[in-house]
Parts: C-alpha cells; sequence; structure tokens
C-alpha cells in the first residue's frame, strides 16, 4: 500500500499534499411542503437489530442511553499479533428459533444477522409468517420488497473458501461458497423464507449501504413499485481477514491498553475508528397500507439523499462538499426546513479527517445549530460499516419516540470544529425531536443523508 494512501485514511496526509478545495456547493433550497398523499407517505411500522447489546431494540436503546460501550477484546480468533486487538464484536449470538439449525450452522453470520434482524423487525410490525400469521396472511406478498444490504458480504465463507482451495485444492471448496458470499444473499433468503416477491436486489456502498437502502426502498413505495419494504444493512468483518484488511488500511484505533475509550468521536485524543458488526433493519410501508391494517406507526420516513463526492477512494472533501450537497437534498426531498431540524446522528467514525469533514459540511448547511443535538452511536458499539447506517436509523428513531437522544462517550477534549455544538457529551440529554438527520458515508466518496419525524396524522 502506498504511502499516500495510508495517510488519506488516517489523515495524516501533509497538507501540501491535500487536494484544492472545489468550489463550494450551490446552495439547494428546500421544499416548502411535505408529502401528503397516503400512497406516498413513507412510515416505519417495525424495527429489527441485531448487535453487540443483543437482539432486541428496546435493550439495545436502553444501553446506548446510558453509555455503555459494547468494545472490548476480540475473543473469535486470537488476534494478539495484531496491532488492533479489540472490537464491538457480537458475541454468543443466538438465533433462537428464527433459522433453523441446520442453515444457522452453515450461514455466514452476515446472512444471520440479516435474517434475525429482518425477522424481528417483521415481528415488530406483525407480519412475520411464523410469529404473526393474520398479519402475514393479509400481505400481497407481490408488493412486498427486501433490501437488505452489505458492505462486505459473506466475509467468513470467502475466507474460509480461499483457505480451502489454498491449502487442500478446488475440491475441497464448499459448494455454498459463492452463494453465502455475494452481498444480494441475505435479501434473497429473506424472500424465500418469506414468500416476498416484490422488489429484492441489495446495494452495497460501503459505509453508507443502509442509508442507500432506505432512499430506494422508500423511492419503491413512492413509486408504487410496492406497499411494505424490509430495508437494511448487515456486516460480520470481525475475522482476520476483516481485521487485517483495515489494519492495513492504517484505519483503525489502536488503544490496546483502553479498548472501551478508543471509540472517541471530536475527541482530539481519537486514533483511529472501531471496527463493529451487526445488522439494523427497518419496516418501510406506505401510511394507506399501514392505516388500512390498523399498524402502530413508530416514525415516518420523510426523505432522503445520496450524493458521490468524486474526490478520493478513501479521503472525505476537506470542505465536506458532497456532504453538505447531500443533506441539502435530503431536507428538499423531506419537504423539511433547515430549523426545523434539531437532531443530527452523525456519521462520526472518530476518524481524524472524517471527524472534522462532516461537521464543516453540517455548518455549511445549518446556520444556526444551537438548537440542535448531535451525537455519535459509533462512540459505543464502533463502525458496523454497511449495518451502521441500519443500526443509527434504530437509534434515531428510538430517540424520537423515548424523547432521550444518548450520549456521545469518550468526549473528553474535543476538536475546535464542535465548539458550540451540543453533541451530548457522555450523557443522555431530553429532547423533543421535531425532524432527525442520519447520515452515513462510506469509501469511494458514497454520501447518504435520511430524514426522520414523529408521525402525525
Amino acid at each position: 500500500m502506498t504511502t499516500q494512501l495510508a495517510q488519506s485514511l488516517t489523515g495524516f496526509a501533509p497538507a501540501a499534499k491535500q487536494r484544492a478545495a472545489r468550489p463550494r456547493s450551490v446552495a439547494v433550497r428546500a421544499a416548502a411542503q411535505r408529502e401528503t398523499d397516503p400512497k406516498k407517505r413513507v412510515v416505519i411500522t417495525g424495527m429489527g437489530v441485531a448487535s453487540c447489546f443483543g437482539n432486541e431494540v428496546e435493550p439495545f436503546y436502553n444501553q446506548l442511553l446510558e453509555g455503555v460501550s459494547g468494545v472490548d477484546y476480540i475473543s473469535r480468533f486470537d488476534a494478539s499479533d495484531f496491532p488492533t486487538k479489540f472490537a464491538a464484536q457480537i458475541k454468543d449470538f443466538d438465533v433462537g428459533d428464527l433459522v433453523d439449525k441446520k442453515n444457522a450452522r452453515r450461514y455466514d453470520d452476515c446472512l444471520s444477522y440479516t435474517m434475525v434482524a429482518s425477522k424481528k423487525a417483521l415481528q415488530a410490525a406483525g407480519l412475520e409468517k411464523g410469529a404473526n400469521p393474520e398479519g402475514y396472511g393479509s400481505l400481497d406478498k407481490t408488493r412486498v420488497g427486501v433490501l437488505v444490504g452489505s458492505g462486505m458480504g459473506g466475509l467468513t465463507v470467502f475466507q474460509d473458501g480461499v483457505k480451502a482451495l489454498v491449502e487442500k485444492g478446488y475440491k475441497k471448496i464448499t459448494p455454498f461458497f459463492i452463494p453465502y458470499a455475494i452481498t444480494n444473499m441475505g435479501g434473497a433468503l429473506l424472500a424465500i423464507d418469506q414468500g416476498f416477491m416484490g422488489p429484492n436486489y441489495s446495494i452495497s456502498t460501503a459505509c453508507a449501504t443502509a442509508n442507500y437502502a432506505f432512499v430506494s426502498a422508500a423511492n419503491h413505495i413512492r413509486n408504487g413499485d410496492a406497499d411494505v419494504m424490509v430495508a437494511g444493512g448487515s456486516e460480520a468483518p470481525i475475522i482476520p481477514v476483516g481485521l487485517g484488511g483495515f489494519v492495513a488500511c492504517r484505519a483503525l484505533s489502536q488503544r490496546n491498553d483502553e479498548p472501551q475509550r478508543a471509540s472517541r468521536p471530536w475527541d482530539a485524543g481519537r486514533d483511529g475508528f472501531v471496527m463493529g458488526e451487526g445488522a439494523g433493519v427497518l419496516i418501510m410501508e406506505s401510511l394507506e397500507h399501514a392505516q388500512k391494517r390498523g399498524a402502530t406507526i413508530l416514525a415516518e420516513y420523510l426523505g432522503g439523499a445520496v450524493t458521490c463526492d468524486a474526490h478520493h477512494m478513501t479521503d472525505p472533501h476537506p470542505e465536506g462538499l458532497g456532504v453538505s450537497t447531500c443533506i441539502e437534498l435530503a431536507l428538499k426531498d423531506s419537504g423539511v426546513e433547515r430549523d426545523e431540524v434539531n437532531y443530527i446522528n452523525a456519521h462520526a467514525t472518530s476518524t481524524l479527517v472524517g471527524d472534522k469533514a462532516e461537521v464543516k459540511a453540517i455548518r455549511k448547511v445549518f446556520n444556526d445549530l444551537s438548537h440542535v443535538k448531535m451525537n455519535a452511536t459509533k462512540s459505543m458499539i464502533g463502525h458496523c460499516l454497511g449495518a451502521a447506517g441500519g443500526m443509527e436509523a434504530i437509534a434515531t428513531i428510538q430517540a424520537i419516540r423515548t424523547g432521550w437522544v444518548h450520549p456521545t462517550i469518550n468526549h473528553e477534549n474535543p476538536i475546535e470544529e464542535v465548539a458550540g455544538i451540543d453533541v451530548v457529551a457522555n450523557v443522555k440529554q431530553q429532547h423533543n425531536i421535531t425532524a432527525g438527520i442520519s447520515n452515513s458515508f462510506g469509501f469511494g466518496g458514497h454520501n447518504s443523508v435520511v430524514v426522520f419525524a414523529p408521525y402525525k396524522a
């Protein structure tokens, strides 16, 4: 790997080598009106999670509210020879009765996380085949789609397949190698299990994957392609090749003496991100469909947007150009004015360059942040890559529902860029959210922003 790439990932590139900033983005005015057509309004009726805090949404969010860190030393394999020895690893994962035991043994963890989080979300919405036969029976299966993506797919299956090829020859490669490694298989398996015949594909835009899935899923509903979409992201990268790959990029924190204090967004002592894993899935439904079946509505998806920096493979635009444009477009799509937004669940990975660039972009869009609370879920569960947006959407919706926003932990010596912004340092706060945005950005310059709000009839 070149020194230039390593510097761009860690943020240590000398100023003289930073690419010159491009012209400022053209302001995009937010639309004055929100969607009113119940066929096109998109609401959230279920949520499901697989996380280092377990597979239930309420306990997951309660741990976040209490400022608990899910980061610990890696126990899944011997990481003693790696310069980073910790992650926000899921331990003792239990599929329960959501995946049959035969498949549970075969599946890559990425697939298991997808199935568990998706089925939990369907159960919460009253639409899962086994747990909710009445609600499930009322569905037009041709109008239910699945869009659960992954940034890296079945990495364990891929690693094991390559190892078998090298050590024992091609005849020892499992026939599940290709099917379980590709990123679309999680959504396909869920559709097969549940009989859903609507739009079904995967998106893979690195760490922006889940938000891209939400935007696309909502558009399928708005366009009349589906009544219900199961959408989100899943990732299972905490294995030797995953850890080794990010170590090679010099992207990870090496705070091995204090792993629970390693993920520290916007703190001057940050030294890289902490790997996480899991899945976050939403049931997105047209308001008309949800009302007809008497569903409990958790929140409303108002809109979202995706853009590309077109700047660098791994480094964000130093002035946050693509990000600020993405926020503006998301607000326009949502029909939300800037001053209506009073909560931001930031991407905030605890990297030297990324944390600063995101705040610069936010300041470009919002002239007044005095009424806004901004926090970083990754300070507790690490960076869950393709699943990050899904898990952070759940955190955003729970903040809307509970009136409490979780803290950004390990915030001890704030960088100057966040001066004057309430980052909910170290202790949860009460907050009545009018509209909240959730940011996710990925390698390749992929930007995504989604907007949620309390549902109002």
